[in-house]
């Protein structure tokens, strides 16, 4: 029986064929202890009525959703990991597990991470610490509080065995973790088909991807719908780009095998949200170089376009994709000026207002040094809170002389109409953050005493930010 009326299952994905994926099995947990379950996503999809042995059956044992896909698939992809190609990729750790319909009639996917191993796993163990699951569930709820385009983290299980990494105190805690997405299709899945002149399975995933993401792509002549769906998938991830600095967040490993075609930012390994703002900020160590430092992001994520655009050589010409990736620019800063302006609780202002607003601000936090968060936070519905935030405790920052062009703009300005002011959260002195702190300091009594206590509590203060805020979709 399925789980609920409100459950639509799909199995589009197996519609693409086996050269796209590998039927794999899920690995054989010892425990399965139910750490997180993300019920108002679950209630979008049909799955809230669970039980948690339910939902444990289904998300550490995997046994199938009625009508969905009936063995998971691990699936195929190449990519530019820091820019070198990487043909030895694909899902290593991971699956698709089931497809469905959200109650927008949107396709989704359930896919994991830490599930065991699969032919792509590279002689990893395929599995994922407690540690990164704790980490996922927290990025993924603050980025969509912050107003991020964002896979969901569904469930978290903790697996009970011991995993041994070079990078964490060893041996440490596993889990599974289970994410609803979007679609998992990525520009690497693109690269595959180029790297193996597959102009046919190409044309298949192309045609795929615009009848279930990207309908608005749609063109009678194959070339013109490749061209289109490079714009599509440019728009999306130039918006997502934008999105993450308004943010104050550094993905940290934006490989094109992480790039998801829908736009929707997702994968989050060694992530981090700044603590003040610097372009040079860098979230993973291993990025020796800084490629995808804060400032970088949205250049990388341009880069990572036009490595799309060169499989799509397959079924279009150059000329129009190219043209096409020289538009860049034309979709990244309307997207910017969107988000700053949504961050700042705005009313819409022309656009030679925002970029001077824009640069006033980012010139303001550089040279002041001021907390990233808390300047968005006192800043947030113009004079409305202005002037609260020059009388509280960080009012020093304010009397730095970079601040004076950025109040000359803010004190005339209107709320915008989202902008919920009297919402209990912006009576606080000071924002909720998720820094690098905050979570070593919530992990410490997990890793300690088992006391789950800090985790649940950050993730409520993040749902009272989604709340106020009120950017996620």
């Amino acid at each position: 029986m399925p789980p609920s009326t409100a459950f639509r299952p799909e199995t589009t994905h197996l519609a693409l064929g086996d050269a796209f994926y590998d039927v794999v099995k899920p690995a054989d947990f010892p425990k399965t202890i139910l750490r997180y379950r993300n019920d108002a996503q679950a209630g979008r999809v049909g799955l809230r009525d669970l039980s948690d042995a339910e939902w444990v059956a289904h998300f550490a044992r995997f046994e199938p959703l009625p009508g969905s896909l009936p063995e998971p698939l691990a699936l195929r992809y190449h990519g530019h990991q820091f820019r070198s190609y990487n043909p030895d990729l694909g899902d290593g750790r991971g699956f698709l597990f089931a497809q469905m319909r959200d109650d927008r009639g949107r396709l989704l996917d359930l896919g994991t991470k830490g599930s065991g191993q699969t032919p792509w796993s590279r002689r990893g163990d395929g599995r994922l610490t407690l540690k990164g699951g704790v980490r996922e569930v927290l990025a993924t709820a603050m980025l969509e509080a912050l107003g991020v385009d964002t896979s969901k983290s569904f469930s978290l299980i903790e697996t009970g065995e011991q995993l041994y990494r070079g990078d964490e105190p060893s041996p440490t805690r596993s889990s599974v973790l289970v994410r609803l997405s979007h679609s998992h299709i990525r520009i690497g899945s693109f690269q595959r088909l180029l790297a193996l002149n597959d102009a046919e399975g190409l044309g298949r995933l192309l045609a795929h991807a615009v009848t279930h993401y990207a309908p608005e792509a749609r063109r009678d002549d194959p070339a013109e719908e490749a061209t289109a769906f490079l714009e599509s998938v440019m728009r999306k991830t130039a918006a997502t780009a934008a999105r993450w600095v308004a943010a104050g967040f550094v993905h940290g490993v934006l490989n094109t095998d992480n790039i998801n075609v829908t736009g929707e930012s997702f994968d989050y390994g060694p992530y981090r949200f700044l603590p003040v703002y610097d372009p040079g900020f860098t979230a993973a160590y291993f990025d020796q170089t800084g490629l995808y430092a804060f400032g970088r992001q949205a250049d990388t994520i341009a880069w990572n376009c036009a490595r799309l655009a060169e499989t799509l050589l397959l079924v279009a010409p150059v000329e129009p994709l190219q043209e096409r990736l020289e538009h860049y620019p034309d979709f990244f800063w309307p997207a910017m000026r969107e988000a700053l302006s949504a961050r700042l609780g705005l009313a819409p202002i022309s656009d030679a207002e925002a970029d001077a607003l824009s640069k006033a601000l980012f010139q303001f936090l550089k040279e002041s040094a001021i907390p990233f968060e808390a300047a968005m936070f006192d800043l947030y519905g113009g004079p409305a809170r202005l002037w609260k935030a020059l009388a509280g405790e960080r009012a020093s920052f304010y009397t730095h002389p970079s601040f004076e062009p950025v109040k000359a703009m803010l004190e005339f300005r209107k709320p915008g109409p989202r902008a919920n002011l009297a919402h209990p959260y912006f009576q606080r002195a000071n924002p909720h953050t998720l820094l690098y702190p905050d979570i070593e300091a919530l992990w410490e009594p997990i890793a300690a005493r088992d006391d789950w206590s800090i985790f649940y509590a950050k993730l409520t203060e993040i749902e009272t930010m989604r709340e106020a805020y009120a950017l996620a979709a």
